[in-house]
Order: structure tokens, then sequence, then C-alpha cells
């Protein structure tokens, strides 16, 4: 597979199939993924897996826990224009995929609570990273999480990355047994995705080059 077809093919999704993930596979897809560039080889990324038993034993875990306050903002505070309509934007295709109106706040709430279920994936893992590392560390981690996706899609994987487990940071620290001086930093679902769920189909708008970029 060309890296082109993959970054097309690639897709946040929202609604897995129960076939399962090796251990195996996992493991050897974070193994390449590290290759990903890390400033000075610093490799901030802290990963921990949940699958098969572990991952039983968490949604029963999850099943007692609420959320926290996020241990840092998912969005920055006022976010204006472009950002904001970008965002909303694509809160509102979502949902009209899934033939949610605006005015069913609960069928909303419910479909947002489904993050806590990796939206059924049978696989997840966990991004920590050391509390004393800068924006520069979290940069790598955030190539370091494209590459995995990439390479899931050439495996036949799909993925979605959520920030939103920031805001379960202290269940989730507590069940993986990370220590108190890293953060959570997201968490990833691991699977091949449901193609009956309408919600898969959605596929996000990018702003066109002449609004981001120039040649100088």
């Amino acid at each position: 597979m060309k890296v082109t077809e993959a970054v097309q093919h690639r897709a946040t999704i929202r609604g897995f199939l129960q076939d399962p993930v090796s251990d195996e596979t996992i493991q050897q897809l974070l193994e390449v993924s590290a290759r990903a560039p890390s400033g000075g080889n610093v490799q901030p990324w802290r990963i921990y897996v949940i699958n098969g038993q572990s991952m039983e034993r968490f949604r029963t875990f999850m099943g007692d826990q609420k959320t926290s306050e996020s241990e840092y903002p998912v969005y920055p505070e006022g976010l204006h224009e472009p950002y904001r309509t970008n965002r909303y934007a694509l809160g509102e295709a979502m949902y009209e995929k899934m033939g949610v109106g605006r005015e069913d706040k609960a069928a909303r709430y419910a479909h947002l609570a489904r993050n806590f279920d990796f939206f059924d994936a049978p696989a997840a893992f966990f991004c920590f990273v050391d509390r004393k590392m800068g924006s520069a560390q979290w940069s790598d981690l955030g190539m370091f999480l494209q590459t995995f996706m990439l390479l899931a899609v050439e495996a036949g994987l799909d993925t979605c990355p959520q920030e939103a487990w920031a805001n379960h940071w202290k269940a989730v620290q507590n069940f993986v047994q990370a220590p108190d001086n890293e953060m959570l930093f997201c968490g990833m679902a691991i699977g091949k995705r449901d193609e009956t769920k309408k919600v898969n189909t959605l596929r996000s708008e990018r702003m066109p080059f002449g609004d981001w970029g120039k040649f100088v």
C-alpha cells in the first residue's frame, strides 16, 4: 500500500466490529511506530495496551467510574474562527449521518458516552507522557500516533484517537497502574470498522491550501 492510500483511507472510526486483534499484531505495529521522528531521540511516549481479558476487566471497571476534570484543555478557551467553525461543522455533519437532530440532547450525549467504551473496539491503548515533558515532546506523541494509525491501515485495521479519555485520566491511571509522574494524553481504539454504521461514512472536510498555506 502506498502512503497516500493509507492517508486517504484512514478515518476516525466510531463503530467497530468485535473481530479480535492479536497482542502480537498490536506490538508489531507499535514497535514499527517507534521509528516515528522524535526530537533528540527522547521517545516520550508511554503506551499501555488493553486487549482480550484486560479489555473485559476495563469495561467492567469503567462502569463504576465518573468523569473527572481534564488535566489539560482539549481545545483552547474561546476557540475563534476559522477553528470554531471547523469543529462545529464536523459535529453537525457527524450527527446528521446518524440521524440525530440538534434538539435530541439525550442521543447526542449517549453517542459521546460511547467514547468510553472505545466504540465497541476489541482492543485499545492509552498514550501517556512524562509530566516534565514540554510542547515539543507532545509533538513527538502526535507523530508516533499518526504513524501507528497509518500502519494499522496497512494491516487492515482501523483506529479512533480519543482525547476524550483525558476526562477519565484518574480512572485510567489507576487501572493501568501508570506512575504519578505520567500524564494521560489520549486513548486509541483499534479494530475493524463496522461498515453498517452510518457514522463511519463521515468524511470530514479540509480547508483548501490557500486558507492555511502560502509559498514565500
